[in-house]
């Protein structure tokens, strides 16, 4: 669809160009004016005028079939039908890839509850997606359908709750090098501070010795808690690399809020973003 719009638009843009008419060459005048009498029965001076007007509306009858252009096209597939819903990835709006904006999970358009993997094949393109086995939580491997498998920046799995039909969604993640932006701006990489600035009160975590390590338990009735389009989301933090071990100790045990001076010791940030129904 988006590529025959350009089309169209190239096509009547050749259309609308004026055509450039080559000037005709008239003799000098004489050096010596003509007598008054003689003027007005010039002929000739007139008829080039004539054939000047004669290509110019002959030209733009050449003009009827207009170059074909070869226009690019987008990287992420087509676009959704026109009657579809705005996908929750905001796709491109201008048709240039230096326009758009972050790639961002919404609860809605492809990533409604109701989404599937055919879906996101319309939304991304079918070149852009692989159902292909991905990690899950302590070492556990699930089948889930993942946007730009080659590119680890905007890596993106989805999990379904129907596994058969691939209907369904479940959870959605953003992990590894991904840049996708979840609800109200969440990213990877982002310090616990500014996660709990977002959520608008602290929040409740599993300490950094658990099997659950860093994760997010409980937003404490935060605007992290409800989400528009019927989701939930948690997060799971990781220590900063260069904290002590004596530092990652304190910051054990079953709960912990993100405002404890153990927790905040060891600075920690975003590893990973879940996105679920």
């Amino acid at each position: 669809m988006k590529t025959c719009a350009r089309l169209w638009f190239a096509a009547a843009f050749v259309a609308a160009v004026p055509l450039t008419v080559q000037a005709q060459h008239f003799p000098p005048p004489l050096d010596e004016p003509a007598p008054a009498a003689q003027a007005a029965p010039e002929q000739p001076a007139q008829a080039p005028k004539k054939k000047k007007a004669e290509k110019r509306a002959a030209k733009p009858a050449q003009q009827d079939q207009p170059p074909i252009v070869n226009l690019p096209v987008e990287p992420d597939g087509q676009p959704p039908p026109a009657d579809a819903a705005p996908p929750g990835a905001a796709p491109r709006a201008t048709g240039h890839a230096s326009a758009a904006p972050p790639h961002t999970v919404a609860c809605s358009g492809a990533f409604a509850k109701n989404s599937s993997h055919i879906r996101l094949a319309q939304f991304f393109g079918p070149q852009n997606l692989a159902y292909t086995e991905v990690n899950g939580a302590q070492n556990s491997k699930l089948q889930a359908s993942v946007l730009f498998p080659k590119d680890p920046k905007r890596h993106l799995e989805v999990m379904w709750t129907n596994e058969s039909s691939r209907a369904g969604t479940s959870v959605i993640a953003i992990n590894g090098q991904s840049t996708w932006t979840g609800p109200k701006g969440l990213h990877l990489g982002m310090p616990i501070a500014t996660v709990e600035k977002l959520n608008g009160k602290p929040f409740q975590l599993a300490g950094f010795d658990q099997d659950n390590a860093g994760a997010a338990l409980d937003w404490q009735g935060g605007a992290l808690e409800k989400i528009p389009g019927g989701c939930k989301m948690s997060v799971r933090l990781v220590p900063d690399p260069k904290a002590s071990e004596d530092a990652r100790k304190e910051a054990g045990g079953p709960t912990l809020m993100s405002s404890d001076a153990t927790v905040r010791a060891v600075k920690p940030i975003v590893a990973e973003i879940l996105i679920g129904y």
